[in-house]
């Protein structure tokens, strides 16, 4: 018999960094101060640490607005302080959950830049885009996940982005294979 996954039944403890432990006294946390904290949360017997975003983000919802999937807000600290942190986490036999965003960024993203900036390009496609209802107006009805229409005019393009969440995360368009094929990357970095 297989066994099972190590996920099943296992006990996951939440960080997020902005809140969990400061390193430095300033009163907002950073990765070194829940690298400082990792021996506690080890000691409460959970078998892996879930880690809020700590990408790049202009903060509009709590770092979920990502706009450099491959680096550390210098608000939490660097790339080798999130490496430090994950082998802290593995010496003491915590698995790491890193929560990734993938289904929007941040409209401070490179990619969304270029995708805005015109219906031409390598990127123009990265994003979900409408065309003005007939008569004008937001293409349809849609609500975002906050209550309001769930469409934002771009003029640069002269349509409509989708964003499921804050007007400023436009939503990623997975029907782009260029865009399956970044994700990957990214996960894989």
């Amino acid at each position: 018999m297989a066994s099972a996954p190590w996920w099943r039944g296992a006990v996951v403890y939440q960080i997020y960094p902005r809140s969990f432990a400061a390193s430095d006294g300033d009163g907002v946390g950073d990765l070194a101060g829940a690298s400082a904290r990792l021996p506690y949360v080890a000691a409460l017997g959970v078998d892996a640490v879930w880690l809020s975003p700590p990408f790049v983000s202009p903060m509009v919802d709590n770092g979920y607005d990502v706009a450099d999937h491959r680096d550390i807000d210098p608000l939490f600290g660097t790339l080798a302080d999130f490496d430090a942190f994950v082998a802290a986490a593995h010496g003491l036999g915590l698995k790491v959950i890193l929560d990734q965003v993938y289904s929007h960024t941040s409209d401070r993203h490179p990619w969304f830049a270029e995708s805005r900036s015109g219906r031409a390009g390598p990127r123009a496609d990265w994003y979900v885009w409408a065309d003005p209802a007939p008569g004008g107006g937001p293409p349809n009805n849609w609500q975002c996940w906050f209550g309001e229409a769930a469409w934002s005019w771009a003029a640069e393009r002269g349509q409509y982005y989708l964003h499921n969440f804050h007007p400023r995360m436009p939503d990623l368009d997975f029907w782009s294979p260029a865009v399956v094929e970044e994700t990957h990357r990214t996960a894989r970095f």
